[in-house]
């Protein structure tokens, strides 16, 4: 009886030392018992940011590591999820998107462009499994369930009518462009930037001549345009009506206005560098009718994305409300500033 008792109370002592156990140095946070080390965070701040952090504070490097440790104990609650689920991507889903990834570039290029994040091809191979792990976690417990019905669709219109009445006819205008100075905000997928108004002359001339011979404008815009706001997204600019293309410059109103829907134009030389436009369609003015397919499909791509979003930040916050969440970075920071004190 005395050792069945001597040994009740140990497991009491001991199961309290284990409770109160400092966590091991190197672990940033757990989520579920789950270490993230700060070798971890380090690794994929590195990843994300690379040499953009060079000119900030290092307090403002802390703040950043700690918004983005949220990011990884946010993506570690959804894999666990994902994994309890039998969600988890499969080898063949990985080698799939990264062939994709792959395909713009030479073995060369894409070697630079790991070299050039600090990673390797394991390193991008996990990273590519995170992210389709979570997708599938989504799709199944939220994109599934979303149902955008024809109700939806006509009450949203009737409710927005007015906003599919254009008072002025509409272009829907893409761009690449090359400009001749150094800027590192430039990204695109070739990671190709003109330094010099020669190069610029030399690159613009190069992509006209691909665009002749039949490459698609998007993905040359996607591939070389030194415009960041649009490169990523194959160089859309969006609809313009005449009286904004009136105020940019009258000229190239009176040569976009003369491009057929489809058409790219000529190299034209601007303040910025060199840019060719293309005409991706042209719109009339006036009333949009709901039975305009354009319009449903517009109505209810928005209706999903907002349903999405909604569904997916509520998501967030259960599986957070689920997960047991230690932010051991968090309290160091906190610790540091007692200490200033």
């Amino acid at each position: 009886m005395r050792n069945a008792l001597f040994c009740a109370l140990a497991g009491v002592l001991l199961a309290g030392v284990a409770c109160n156990r400092k966590p091991s140095p190197d672990v940033a946070a757990t989520v579920n018992d789950k270490p993230i080390t700060y070798a971890e965070l380090d690794k994929q701040f590195a990843f994300q940011f690379g040499g953009a952090n060079e000119r900030v504070t290092d307090d403002q490097v802390t703040s950043q590591k700690l918004e983005f440790l949220r990011v990884l104990i946010d993506n570690e609650i959804m894999l666990q999820k994902a994994e309890k689920l039998g969600l988890l991507a499969t080898d063949a889903d990985v080698d799939a998107k990264l062939n994709e990834m792959k395909a713009p570039y030479t073995q060369e290029e894409f070697q630079k462009q790991l070299a050039a994040r600090k990673m390797t091809a394991d390193d991008l191979k996990g990273q590519i499994r995170r992210e389709l792990s979570i997708e599938k976690l989504f799709n199944k417990e939220i994109r599934s369930l979303i149902n955008i019905t024809d109700q939806d669709i006509k009450d949203y219109y009737n409710a927005n009518k007015a906003n599919f009445n254009l008072p002025e006819p509409q272009v829907h205008l893409a761009q690449i462009l090359v400009t001749p100075m150094e800027d590192p905000s430039v990204r695109n997928l070739k990671n190709d930037k003109a330094k010099n108004d020669q190069q610029a002359k030399a690159k613009i001339v190069m992509i006209e001549q691909r665009l002749k011979s039949g490459e698609d404008f998007g993905a040359l815009a996607a591939n070389y345009s030194e415009d960041p706001q649009t490169a990523a997204n194959g160089g859309d600019l969006g609809f313009m009506g005449e009286s904004t293309l009136d105020k940019a410059n009258p000229e190239l109103k009176k040569l976009i206005m003369g491009l057929a829907a489809g058409a790219a134009s000529n190299i034209i030389k601007t303040q910025e560098g060199y840019r060719i436009l293309k005409v991706l369609s042209k719109e009339p003015a006036g009333q949009r009718d709901l039975n305009d397919p354009r319009v449903q499909q517009g109505i209810r791509e928005g209706l999903v994305t907002r349903k999405d979003q909604l569904a997916k930040a509520a998501f967030y916050e259960a599986a957070r409300n689920d997960a047991k969440v230690m932010n051991y970075f968090a309290e160091k920071v906190m610790g540091s500033l007692a200490v200033k004190k």
